[in-house]
């Protein structure tokens, strides 16, 4: 056997073992591409429930905003309509209560007056002055 001749054997040795091991990492391969397949397949079979799920939740909770955004609004207008109608009957109410617990206070003077009893001493309200002091 000649020199070339072994050269070549040598190199078809090489060249039939990565081969093999060419093999051997594509049967590797392959079988790691079916689990994953499978993992895939797993994963979007439990996702896809999840999902629809996540937008019928989401839809749910857009319709909740709508009615509670209705519902502010609602509180709202009535806020308004109960502050103007309160603004309304205490302008109303307030001169005419006024008059009428001046004209009891005063009533209630001259029947003091009337029966002979002594008039109801005032409170002494210090003046700006004796504040000074």
């Amino acid at each position: 056997m000649t020199i070339g001749e072994a050269a070549v054997l040598a190199a078809s040795i090489v060249c039939v073992l990565a081969v093999v091991g060419l093999l051997v990492a594509l049967s590797s391969l392959r079988r790691e591409v079916t689990r994953i397949e499978v993992l895939a397949d797993e994963l979007k079979r439990q996702t896809v429930p999840l999902v629809a799920d996540a937008h019928r939740v989401v839809d749910q909770a857009a319709t909740e905003m709508e009615r509670v955004g209705a519902v502010l609004d609602s509180t709202e207008s009535v806020h308004a309509t109960v502050d103007s109608a309160s603004k309304l009957a205490y302008r109303a109410f307030a001169n005419p209560v006024v008059k009428v617990l001046a004209v009891r206070a005063g009533a209630a003077s001259g029947m003091r007056r009337l029966a002979g009893s002594a008039p109801e001493p005032r409170p002494v309200v210090p003046s700006s002055r004796d504040r000074s002091r």
